[in-house]
């Protein structure tokens, strides 16, 4: 295991491998234009310049959506990727994320935890869903990523390619 596994909280059925059906829909999220929001398109660019998830929906959108939870109920797993500025995430972390109702579903910013709430509540199904985040820094209105974020982008690919 790589120097940074110690932040990384995996299950055994978060493999990229996994996510290699027409079932599955790995979804990055952000902004390229502001700098590290851009990871999770960065890792879209990255997964579609590889054999890796060829049979899987992929797609990046700036936020997500009310709409978003039509769109998972269709999938038996979902793979969300995004920057993050938490601090207790060292390089990226990759966890299983659980359905929580919250008030994010009126505002710009709904969490991925209240569309999968809508998900269940509104299909009365829900995939099993993980989120890949990978640590920014910078946020400002410029493009292309600080070279901290590019390495700990560099990192998850490299740690979630080599589980294959």
């Amino acid at each position: 295991m790589n120097a940074y596994a110690e932040n990384l909280v995996i299950t055994p059925d978060a493999i990229l491998a996994d996510y290699n059906h027409s079932s599955c829909l790995i979804y990055g999220i952000g902004n390229v234009g502001r700098q590290d929001d851009g990871l999770g398109w960065a890792f879209i660019d990255w997964l579609e310049s590889t054999s890796f998830c060829v049979e899987s929906k992929i797609m990046r959108h700036y936020q997500l959506h009310l709409e978003d939870a039509d769109l998972i109920s269709r999938k038996k797993r979902v793979l969300f990727v995004d920057a993050t500025k938490a601090p207790d995430v060292e390089s990226f972390r990759l966890e299983k994320v659980a359905p929580k109702m919250d008030f994010s579903f009126t505002s710009h910013a709904i969490s991925i935890p209240a569309i999968m709430a809508t998900c269940e509540q509104c299909f009365q199904c829900l995939p099993e869903v993980h989120l890949l985040a990978i640590k920014g820094y910078e946020w400002e209105l410029q493009e292309g990523l600080t070279p901290m974020a590019t390495r700990n982008l560099e990192a998850a690919v490299e740690y979630l390619g080599s589980l294959e």
